[in-house]
């Protein structure tokens, strides 16, 4: 996922990295060692787009800077998901901790161990436009808006642009190659917001091919 243009907030991509942290209820548990499974999860994001990591960097000079509770950054500060410190630390210790940890990302994005995203959040953000198929027209309340899986296709292909429908068959296709079994795939499904079953006689992998083939551009 391509980082957000600066209209979006003068914190754009720190309220990405903080959103990081929601699969750990927005507790802050990096040490200067290690990252925890927060900022883990956003390394991996960046290790595939170094630019939001050098982003992230500026942003969190920029706040430090001004300071944490300055009126001339406070509506953008809260703005950003909170972070709960550790006892005995600040949130500013915090995001100094996460800055050097991007610095020596930066010296060798290579260094950070590739894996299957591990949460919701970092599933998201490497399958951005598929997490939108099937969180907004295969959710848990489908049956309240379609007839049909069919139903739900054609109205898809109708609103999505071309362009658009050609990234979600190519990350279906990058989906089906990372994932290795079906637990795998349903765990990444659901994740990204499917919350039916595929159709009888269908595997999930092979309903996922389906949909690839349909909604690819002729």
């Amino acid at each position: 996922m391509t980082q957000e243009p600066p209209s979006q907030g003068r914190f754009y991509e720190l309220a990405e990295l903080l959103n990081a942290y929601t699969y750990t209820d927005l507790s802050f548990s990096d040490t200067p060692e290690t990252p925890g499974p927060g900022l883990a999860s956003y390394l991996r994001t960046a290790a595939r787009d170094p630019a939001r990591a050098e982003t992230a960097v500026q942003q969190i000079e920029d706040l430090l800077s001004v300071g944490l509770f300055s009126d001339e950054i406070a509506d953008d500060v809260d703005d950003l998901p909170h972070i709960n410190p550790p006892l005995g630390k600040s949130v500013e210790d915090c995001l100094r901790v996460v800055r050097d940890h991007l610095y020596r990302f930066l010296q060798d994005p290579a260094r950070v161990p590739q894996m299957n995203p591990q949460t919701r959040w970092e599933w998201d953000e490497r399958f951005p436009e598929l997490g939108q198929l099937l969180g907004g027209y295969f959710h848990q309340n489908f049956p309240d808006f379609y007839g049909s899986r069919d139903e739900a296709l054609d109205e898809y292909i109708a609103e999505l642009p071309r362009e658009d429908r050609e990234k979600t068959a190519q990350e279906i296709k990058e989906l089906l190659d990372i994932a290795q079994s079906e637990q795998e795939l349903d765990t990444a499904t659901s994740a990204l917001g499917l919350g039916l079953l595929p159709p009888d006689g269908m595997t999930l992998r092979q309903w996922l091919e389906f949909v690839r083939q349909r909604i690819s551009p002729a």
